[in-house]
């Protein structure tokens, strides 16, 4: 075989695949029957460029962003295969108790009244498609785009070094346990999501104007309703607007697009429910908080409606707290009616205040023991095995419970049981015995950010926001309801998008100080030119 090619091409050496050369130096090969041109590519339509040619103009165009961006996408693309491993390990998706109340909640259509309806909504939009894997993988494709989010608002918009920004979107790749909450039919990874991307967004606009503030709005209305913990992330970013200074246009214009949907939900939960609100499941959690240590002789004028909440059991015997909301001998099950009904949740609400106003110690070394618990380095098995292990890729999956198996066959249009299928399913867990961010670790991360804000005394910078919700996060559960593994997941990209951004100078804030600097330099100058040319003015005194 030979290869031909014009006068002008051979003079310059362009003889390797990967060159351009012009159109008139196309790269010809001989065929090696004829010695006459082959015709190696198809070329379209005439006068269109050759096939041979696009792959070297669009690697010539790839090349400088693979090369700028290599390390993230290494991990990115081990994140993509650790995710189909899981796919074809656990077909179609894994289940967690909630789950199936998510999955009838989305078939009735109906406001669930322990929950808001955010992932229902989720769940309603993708339900034409009959397939419980297309959610898992728009799930997994969150993930991933959650550590995208991190990385471009920090090497992008912020100009932070490659490997810090590769660093701060690594342990949401790489999670095992982040993989497995993707993998499950739970509200969590949107809700991480959503809120990633709201972050990002507050950070990214260097200028909120009022459409700006509409759609945060709108955003956080969505978080809300996806899992109530997003109330304590509405509150801290709006405490940050106010901090960040911004038109109080823009400020009006988040809280009237929050506030409207929200709104609106609440009257609808009314017209189902009887209740203005968004569930009816803050007081049977309280509650539950509280029977860690609530002791009624301790509580004064305790009314008689409210003493069946009460237990003879002493604080050091007591079962966890999710037992007094789910249990079968929960006292709650002593008062009349549905356990979340309108008149119990008030109920074992103000007995809930009563304990934390009669025994406010107990109950802030309860909160306290729950934070705590998220920085230990073993995980330990909480709040018993049977939850613990719906946490775990296992060897074998439990089957739909009878009561949920219409709903699930429903959306589904099939049997919606998980299969684990070896050697994919060995994969995963020998993975996730070894490969995720340790709570000790968790909180390494967290004291890096904190060194940092001390480091640049930088109290109200970019890094508050995301630290902000790591503390709603983490703190919220422990003190409304109780710990759980699963709540920790969400804060570890805010806690590590927070560490990478309490290092990293303001460039913004510099830029505007030196900018008002410069117009103080120049209206000091325009002064002296003034004054100047009034005393060139003024008549000479004889």
């Amino acid at each position: 075989m030979t290869y031909a090619a014009d006068a002008d091409t051979h003079a310059s050496g362009a003889t390797d695949l990967l060159d351009t050369p012009d159109q008139d130096g196309d790269l010809v090969v001989d065929s090696p029957a004829t010695g006459e041109p082959a015709d190696t590519a198809d070329t379209g339509e005439p006068g269109d460029p050759p096939r041979r040619r696009r792959f070297p103009a669009a690697w010539a165009r790839a090349r400088p962003f693979l090369a700028a961006h290599w390390p993230f996408l290494i991990i990115l693309t081990a994140g993509l295969s650790l995710r189909v491993i899981t796919m074809l390990g656990y077909r179609w998706a894994m289940w967690f108790n909630d789950a199936f109340q998510y999955v009838q909640t989305a078939i009735e259509n109906e406001p669930h009244i322990v929950r808001p309806n955010g992932y229902v909504f989720f769940l309603q939009a993708l339900e034409p498609f009959h397939s419980f894997a297309l959610i898992t993988t728009v799930q997994h494709l969150m993930g991933l785009g959650i550590a995208i989010m991190i990385y471009a608002l920090l090497r992008r918009r912020l100009g932070a070094a490659r490997w810090v920004a590769t660093l701060a979107a690594a342990p949401v790749v790489l999670d095992a346990y982040q993989i497995q909450l993707e993998h499950m039919i739970l509200s969590d990874v949107p809700f991480t999501f959503m809120m990633t991307g709201l972050v990002t967004l507050v950070l990214w606009w260097r200028d909120i104007t009022a459409v700006r503030g509409a759609a945060l709005g709108a955003l956080l209305a969505l978080t809300v309703l996806t899992r109530s913990v997003g109330l304590a992330l509405l509150m801290v970013v709006l405490v940050y607007l106010v901090i960040r200074r911004v038109r109080w246009t823009a400020l009006a214009a988040t809280v009237i697009a929050c506030a409207l949907p929200l709104m609106g939900y609440a009257t609808w939960f009314k017209a189902e429910h009887g209740k203005f609100g968004l569930s009816n499941s803050s007081g049977p959690f309280l509650y539950a908080r509280v029977m860690k240590f609530a002791d009624c002789h301790q509580i004064k004028n305790l009314p008689v409606e409210e003493m069946p909440l009460c237990t003879q059991v002493p604080a050091a015997d007591r079962p966890s707290s999710q037992f007094y909301v789910w249990g079968e001998a929960s006292p709650l099950l002593r008062l009349p009616g549905h356990i979340f009904n309108n008149d119990k949740s008030a109920e074992a609400g103000r007995f809930a205040r009563r304990a934390i106003l009669t025994q406010p110690d107990d109950y802030l070394q309860a909160v306290a023991y729950d934070v705590a618990r998220v920085f230990f380095w073993n995980r330990t098995v909480f709040p018993d095995r049977f939850t613990y292990e719906l946490y775990q890729f296992r060897t074998t999956a439990d089957p739909v419970p009878n009561w949920a198996e219409p709903f699930t066959n429903a959306y589904e249009h099939g049997a919606a049981d998980t299969r684990v299928i070896e050697p994919f399913a060995g994969v995963m867990r020998f993975y996730q015995k070894h490969f995720f961010l340790r709570g000790t670790l968790l909180g390494a991360v967290l004291l890096v950010a904190a060194a940092g804000l001390v480091r640049r005394r930088d109290w109200f910078g970019r890094a508050l926001l995301p630290l902000g919700a790591v503390a709603g996060l983490l703190v919220t559960p422990a003190a409304s309801a109780e710990f759980d593994y699963r709540y920790v997941v969400p804060a570890i990209p805010m806690a590590c998008l927070a560490a990478a951004l309490a290092w990293l100078p303001d460039r913004d804030r510099a830029r505007d100080r030196s900018r008002a600097r410069a117009r103080g330099r120049s209206r000091e100058r325009d002064t002296d030119r003034d004054s100047d040319r009034d005393a060139r003015r003024e008549p000479a005194v004889s």
